[in-house]
């Protein structure tokens, strides 16, 4: 490792080679865990299956990884943060041509589950990488573009997956994906530059439990905690079952035109680069809780019955929520003290715990109250996340 030089500022070769590779990162993890979400009225087609047991090829992926986070981010401050980042990716890409083969639907959320433990060593890692390597003023910018290619990587698996299964199989298209992972990967190797300031001062690093006493005592974090379960509960439980609506009377959308619904992605990757710059600028106690706002009304707007309002609706929605994702998470990492990795692994545990628990869970209630009912409850959700940001508010600053 060289000498301790400054922080990485805006604008630097450094900040560019970092941000390059942490896209194509944020691609390669966020395309191959959710490449099977709009495929699960397919998966529940081709395996017999409900909606809630079809959305276990994604819920036991985002479970396993919610538990691998706590891990890695931990063993990233003694092993080294590219070298788990490296190894994450690779693996991730590998099990999804390996699930492509499944042939039972044990198989497919067998492989689905070692998907997510392997994948948990990129996302924590990430955020802690960043934190420590980019100067605070650039942070929030910073973060927002890694966020931006976690949202353009989402985005495209499930574009792809949807249209190359309309034409093919959704085994050739999670096949198509992973061989897309690998290059990723070769790219992001290639790309990022070794970690210079993570362990800088040469403190006996804390144990995993006493790092997490640290956290938890902190006046907001476990706040900011809490937040992540909720909005990516929210969020995912959007996408999961949209696509069912949209397949069924009175829309009867073709599967490729659901997956293009989830092109408006690229509103996250617009919002989350947006609102890291106005966190930065405005402070982000007075950011979060309106683009909270904004997501809650995009989830009210997809109750009318048309296309134009549902597509609408999810674009309010799906921009509020990777706006909320950006500021939340540089919050975390300005607020963090050493361990780092461990608070971006625990933020990101309770994210994907909030992906699982209530992605699954708000299939039951689609298939016993529609719509209505999910909308019902994940604007509930919401509603406790915005009284959260605005207790937020009243935290003092941190430098």
């Amino acid at each position: 490792m060289t000498g301790a030089r400054g922080p990485i500022a805006a604008g630097s070769a450094d900040f560019r080679r970092i941000n390059r590779a942490m896209a194509f990162g944020g691609f390669s993890v966020f395309a191959l865990l959710y490449c099977v979400q709009p495929l699960m009225p397919l998966l529940a087609r081709d395996f017999s299956l409900t909606p809630a047991q079809s959305s276990l090829a994604l819920s036991v992926s985002t479970a396993t990884l919610a538990v691998a986070l706590l891990a890695s981010g931990f063993l990233a401050e003694r092993i080294g943060r590219k070298q788990i980042m490296i190894a994450s990716m690779v693996g991730g890409a590998l099990l999804t041509l390996l699930s492509s083969f499944a042939v039972d639907y044990y198989q497919l959320v067998g492989a689905r589950a070692l998907l997510g433990l392997v994948l948990g060593g990129l996302p924590a890692v990430a955020m802690a990488y960043l934190s420590d390597e980019i100067e605070g003023s650039s942070l929030g910018l910073s973060m927002g573009m890694y966020i931006s290619g976690s949202a353009f990587g989402g985005m495209s698996g499930r574009v792809l997956s949807s249209v190359i299964s309309d034409y093919t199989s959704w085994r050739i298209a999670v096949g198509l994906l992973g061989v897309a992972g690998l290059y990723a990967a070769w790219e992001f190797s290639r790309s990022l530059p070794p970690s210079r300031h993570a362990g800088v001062q040469r403190l006996p690093a804390p144990g995993f439990f006493d790092g997490l006493r640290t956290h938890l005592r902190d006046e907001g974090l476990p706040w900011l905690f809490v937040l992540p379960f909720l909005l990516m509960g929210v969020f995912v439980s959007l996408y999961n079952y949209i696509g069912y609506r949209l397949l069924a009377p009175p829309f009867k959308l073709s599967q490729s035109a659901v997956g293009a619904v989830s092109l408006l992605y690229l509103l996250g990757i617009v919002s989350s680069m947006w609102a890291g710059k106005l966190a930065d600028r405005l402070g982000r106690r007075n950011v979060l809780w309106l683009v909270l706002g904004v997501m809650l009304a995009g989830l009210l707007v997809t109750l009318h019955d048309s296309v134009l309002a549902v597509v609408l609706g999810t674009g309010l929605a799906t921009f509020g929520f990777f706006a909320s994702h950006s500021v939340a998470s540089s919050w975390v990492g300005r607020r963090a003290r050493p361990p780092q990795a461990l608070a971006s692994g625990i933020y990101l545990f309770s994210y994907y715990v909030g992906s699982s628990v209530i992605g699954w869970g708000t299939g039951y209630v689609w298939e016993h109250w529609g719509w209505n009912g999910v909308i019902g409850v994940l604007a509930a959700l919401l509603g406790v996340a915005i009284r959260i940001a605005l207790r937020l508010r009243r935290l003092a600053p941190v430098s």
